[in-house]
């Protein structure tokens, strides 16, 4: 959620003015400030249809992990179920149904245990966001009751995560007053090392948080040998410091693509695993689901119970009210693609992830940086950064409509930075090849245009030295724009007979 300030309109009013809107409304509309009067809603239509044209189109914002594209079956179904409010259960038992069955099917193929004493249990969420901070609640409250009946404080909670982690886990510690304590990076090693995370753990830990799908590489983290130290370490002090596993991008990924990676409820100490609708349970946003163990791993003093709406309903969410229609979104993905359809899906994702990756090895100015197992990202720095950097490419790219982002590594790391693909459902092979051609001609123009840096540090020496030497720097900067100019001419000609 962006924040936003109160802004004071100006004396002279900052309006909005929009051309069609003037066949109904003659008198502008005031940008901050409520309109005294009503207008037609093909005025209101246009007016805000006209702005919007300035955002990005979705399905280029190769930043997002999250769903740009469903069938039009499902936009129906979307649109139906809109002015329902999903808390509301007894008005409406079926979508509570269809939460229901998703949690189950979640559970099922996250290899949740079956029997009398470990029952999986889950709830649909807005999105990984708020999965995690219950999530991270149900880990604090558990471990707050045990040390209570210790007779040991209770007040100094921590969670251990890898320095890579999403920023909703520093959100969950600052909100909730818990420590996070980040295992740091290494170069070649962007994912948390399980035998670093197991040092930091002490007796005031209430979990350790490994990522099954970094948002940095897209790199799944080793659970398994994360349990087994863990459980190593749990035998010689005695403590019981439990796993979560945030699957947000990869746990609609592994099951698919992995079945024989270890990294759910096969594992003892996983006692929740979280995972995003939204992304590659290939649902619009916002929903997400989280799902414990069992019933003991969820403290019953976090589960309330009211009646005010018809009958007695447990709840345990952050939100109150919310849409039904992502729900049954997420209901209709599952029985319309069933395993085969996801497997289909998440294997052409990878493999167009693979070609983009290839592509851009064959230009020899980049390190691939993700792996082989794990989310079909590509993520990339340049062998050379003395020069430009990926924040150059990645805002040239924007002139192609990409949206291609750059960032720095974490603290340790941070030297290093990144350009980062996420490859969804809809980013096609002609798309990729596309994006492969335009990543190149940025390159190539790269190559004409000088370094920043040493430019502005040659223009500041050249006003203080001699005019004839500051005349062939602006000589050369005339070159300079004389061949960008000329690389564009034949870059849109190139695109207009096809030869690009």
């Amino acid at each position: 959620m962006a924040l936003s300030p109160r802004v004071r309109e100006p004396e002279n009013r900052e309006q909005l003015c929009c051309t069609f809107a003037s066949r109904y409304v003659r008198d502008s509309v005031p940008k901050f400030t409520m309109p005294e009067k009503s207008i037609p809603k093909d005025a209101a239509y246009q007016i805000i249809n006209d702005e919007l044209m300035l955002d990005g189109a979705p399905r280029l914002n190769l930043a997002s992990f999250v769903t740009t594209w469903m069938e039009p079956e499902v936009d129906k179904l979307i649109m139906a179920s809109l002015n329902k409010n999903y808390v509301d259960m007894d008005e409406y038992p079926v979508t509570t149904e269809l939460q229901n069955r998703c949690v189950n099917m979640i559970a099922h193929l996250f290899n949740a245990p079956i029997g009398e004493d470990e029952t999986a249990v889950g709830v649909g969420t807005v999105g990984s966001s708020e999965a995690i901070m219950l999530a991270g609640l149900a880990f604090k409250r558990k471990w707050q009751i045990k040390r209570k009946s210790e007779g040991k404080p209770y007040d100094k909670p921590n969670i251990v995560t890898g320095a890579n982690v999403q920023v909703c886990w520093e959100k969950f510690a600052r909100y909730f007053e818990v420590e996070l304590k980040e295992v740091k990076l290494s170069e070649g090693c962007y994912v948390m090392d399980p035998k670093k995370a197991v040092e930091l753990v002490d007796e005031n830990t209430i979990c350790v948080a490994a990522i099954l799908g970094s948002t940095l590489t897209g790199e799944f983290e080793d659970v398994k040998l994360l349990n087994e130290l863990l459980t190593e370490k749990n035998k010689e002090t005695g403590w019981d410091t439990p796993i979560h596993v945030d699957a947000a991008s990869g746990g609609f990924i592994a099951p698919f693509l992995s079945p024989d990676l270890v990294w759910d409820f096969r594992l003892p100490l996983v006692k929740s695993i979280n995972v995003s609708g939204h992304k590659y349970g290939l649902v619009y946003p916002g929903v997400g689901w989280v799902v414990w163990r069992s019933k003991d791993d969820l403290p019953d003093d976090l589960v309330f119970h009211i009646n005010y709406l018809g009958t007695d309903q447990p709840t345990f969410t952050l939100n109150f009210s919310k849409g039904s229609s992502q729900i049954i979104a997420q209901y209709y993905q599952f029985i319309r693609l069933g395993f085969e359809g996801y497997k289909n899906i998440m294997e052409n994702c990878m493999e167009n992830a693979r070609i983009l990756k290839e592509g851009i090895e064959r230009t020899g100015r980049f390190n691939i940086l993700s792996k082989d197992v794990g989310v079909p990202v590509v993520a990339m720095s340049l062998k050379d950064s003395s020069q430009h950097t990926v924040f150059e490419i990645s805002d040239h790219l924007r002139r192609f409509g990409w949206i291609v982002p750059a960032y720095s590594m974490p603290p340790d790391v941070q030297h290093v930075a990144v350009l980062r693909v996420v490859i969804r459902e809809d980013f096609s092979r002609s798309l990729a090849e596309r994006l492969m051609s335009d990543i190149e001609k940025v390159v190539q123009l790269l190559d004409i245009l000088p370094s920043p840096l040493p430019l502005k540090a040659a223009n500041v020496s050249t006003i203080a030295n001699d005019s004839d030497h500051h005349h062939k720097v602006k000589k050369s900067e005339m070159e300079i724009q004389a061949e960008v100019l000329e690389f564009w001419k034949r870059l849109v000609d190139g695109r207009r007979t096809g030869a690009c």
